[in-house]
């Protein structure tokens, strides 16, 4: 029953608040007990339960179950700092070879990131099918070409900003802003690592020097600081890690042994410090790591013939054999049980192009026609290495980059601009079906057209391959249950490989 204005007396009020108390009272403990007024709310609150791991203080890389069975045990991101254009590399788009040097149509006054575009601009490269599924692939990565049949394609990615440091921080933990736990961070959180004696997360900067946006790239956000990646590469070994000079190995182990019965003692005192449980563990993986991370990190004993295979013997090439042994590397941490890999191809540099990374807003084919053999022969390589060592059946890999490239030419250069509208990433390995493409943009490659996909999408797929549910895998925070897909993204079933 509705009251008029004139109706609505002190009583009447205050008793219709308390009915609506009483109801959002009811309301609220039905959804505690996971019920709800219809079958949808119902479904609804189920999902939204919270499911956080139980940490061990003294063990917390201890590994850790899935809340379901798991198709993928580690997971490999090869992340392609500066926007690799997706025109040049895995979208192949005939109708931009057709219009080339020709406005594109409905933009004649489009104004990107850098200012107004010109014509659209075929590839300098020229695609060719690949395999035997026969997949477009440009000749810019033509090693990758040939494992086109090994690699699900996600052609309509979509960003939610056109710049580099907040596109680096959105790809790797969907936010733009600074201060979010990285994707690397929430697994190792959720599931820990199958290796007591090396980092459960890896972060290998490019040799050049870090991406745009750096830590935050693997940083633990508002997680527990534990779960930040551990950043070093094959030729920068883990800062302060090594003996000093002057003590002797035995001194040095007869030391941490001391150290390690004084701290068992104090934990003794204060049994139920979580806090400094935690910090004892880190001292002692630190401790280990110093045996472990040189062995880990030194190549010299692999063959030469793996390394001609990657091309970190190419003594014309430093830039390729800098970024070829970080891609070994890779796969030896993915050895050891290693949960997250992530591993940079270009890294920021201020004051120019230069060839540091996929950043082509001035002369696109001379920055990539240098760019991309770095690239190309070591991560072929580093596929082929992980398939033909049983590796790639529990490995997820994932390959991406911040945003994709314009289908024009920046006005007064020989570029192209940023553009989140739509672009590639691709998967590969445990869980994943391939050959596949999935989504398209539009006949020139400007904007997401068909089953257009986001990082939260991506990143929802990959927890589920791991066994993780994306909207019950949170973290309590100022108030929220916190996610790694924010309040958003689906698992993208159709790329799922179907399970044997």
């Amino acid at each position: 029953m509705s009251l008029s204005f004139d109706e609505l007396t002190r009583r009447n009020f205050f008793g219709r608040v308390e009915r609506g108390l009483g109801g959002i009272a009811l309301l609220s403990l039905l959804r505690e007990a996971g019920l709800g007024t219809t079958a949808g709310h119902s479904a609804r609150a189920a999902v939204a339960t919270p499911l956080r791991p139980e940490i061990d203080p003294a063990q917390p890389f201890a590994a850790r179950k899935p809340h379901f069975d798991a198709q993928a045990k580690n997971v490999l991101v090869i992340f392609c700092s500066g926007a690799c254009s997706h025109v040049d590399t895995f979208d192949y788009k005939p109708e931009l070879i057709a219009r080339h040097g020709q406005p594109m149509p409905g933009a004649a006054d489009l104004v990107t990131f850098q200012g107004a575009q010109g014509n659209l601009t075929k590839s300098p490269w020229q695609f060719r099918p690949r395999g035997e599924s026969g997949k477009m692939v440009s000749d810019l990565v033509p090693q990758l070409g040939e494992l086109a049949d090994e690699m699900c394609f996600l052609h309509a990615m979509t960003s939610k900003t056109n710049t580099h440091g907040p596109g680096e921080n959105f790809m790797s933990t969907c936010f733009t802003l600074d201060g979010f736990p990285s994707a690397g961070a929430w697994i190792t959180w959720a599931l820990g690592s199958e290796n007591a004696n090396l980092p459960a997360y890896v972060a290998i900067p490019d040799p050049r020097g870090t991406p745009q946006s750096s830590v935050n790239n693997w940083g633990p956000g508002f997680l527990p600081a534990a779960f930040q990646g551990t950043d070093f590469n094959a030729s920068n070994p883990i800062r302060n890690l090594q003996r000093p000079t002057g003590v002797s190995a035995e001194t040095d182990t007869a030391t941490r042994s001391f150290l390690q019965r004084l701290n068992e003692r104090h934990l003794d005192r204060f049994p139920g410090d979580t806090e400094l449980a935690a910090r004892i563990s880190s001292y002692e993986l630190a401790a280990r790591m110093q045996l472990s991370v040189p062995r880990v990190s030194d190549l010299s004993s692999e063959s030469a013939s793996t390394l001609k295979m990657y091309g970190a013997d190419d003594a014309e090439n430093s830039l390729k054999a800098g970024f070829a042994r970080n891609c070994i590397l890779a796969r030896r941490l993915l050895e050891q049980g290693v949960r997250f890999v992530q591993l940079f191809n270009g890294a920021y540099q201020t004051g120019g192009e230069g060839v540091s990374n996929w950043d082509g807003h001035k002369v696109l084919e001379q920055q990539y026609a240098k760019h991309g053999p770095v690239l190309d022969q070591p991560v072929a390589a580093l596929l082929r290495d992980l398939k033909q060592r049983g590796l790639l059946k529990d490995t997820l890999v994932l390959w991406c980059t911040e945003f994709g490239r314009m289908p024009t030419f920046q006005k007064g250069a020989s570029g192209r601009d940023h553009n989140p509208s739509g672009f590639t990433c691709w998967l590969s390995g445990a869980g994943i079906k391939a050959p596949y493409s999935y989504g398209a943009t539009d006949e020139f490659g400007y904007k997401a057209a068909e089953n257009a996909t986001t990082v939260y999408d991506m990143y929802a797929t990959v927890l589920h391959l791991l066994g993780l549910d994306h909207e019950r895998l949170t973290f309590y925070h100022n108030g929220l249950d916190r996610r790694l897909t924010d309040v958003h993204g689906h698992v993208i079933r159709e790329i799922l490989a179907s399970k044997p």
